[in-house]
């Protein structure tokens, strides 16, 4: 049956990020999706961000399309445009290669819920608020192309 069970899938909060990028999405649970329900041409992912957790660093992809659904609860986008408050039924769009760097922040005292889709050619991108960038074959750099030791998961 294609009907996934989340309540039977682990979540994790695991992230590649090197410190101190890693600490304002230690409060971000997900569940990969797309491996569960066999899926290979694009990802899926069930994301839930604890209060005060971001969904991210602020990014862009370069070869890749996202698309987000909001579920439960609110976050604030934050993008190149600004602070967009987000809330159930909501649906953002992030063409790949426009360069708007975004994120959701859970601003609020209870957690929210999203998934996200995302596909394309991984050809890396970047994190305009801070010196680092992703490569397409999952490494970290900083802007002058020096690496940092840790791997985007």
């Amino acid at each position: 049956m294609p009907k996934l069970d989340l309540d039977s899938m682990p979540q994790t909060n695991c992230t590649g990020y090197p410190p101190p990028f890693d600490a304002p999405v230690h409060g971000r649970w997900y569940r990969r999706l797309a491996p569960a329900g066999g899926l290979t041409d694009f990802g899926v992912s069930h994301v839930t961000l604890k209060p005060g957790a971001w969904s991210s660093q602020r990014h862009w992809h370069r070869g890749e399309d996202e698309f987000l659904v909001m579920l439960t609860g609110e976050a604030v986008l934050v993008d190149d445009a600004g602070e967009h408050a987000i809330r159930p039924g909501d649906c953002v769009a992030f063409p790949k290669g426009e360069g708007n760097g975004h994120h959701l922040q859970n601003r609020t005292g209870v957690d929210c819920s999203f998934v996200v889709v995302g596909g394309g050619q991984p050809l890396g991108g970047d994190y305009p608020d801070i010196d680092m960038r992703f490569t397409a074959d999952g490494r970290y750099v900083h802007d002058d192309g020096t690496e940092y030791e840790a791997r985007r998961i």
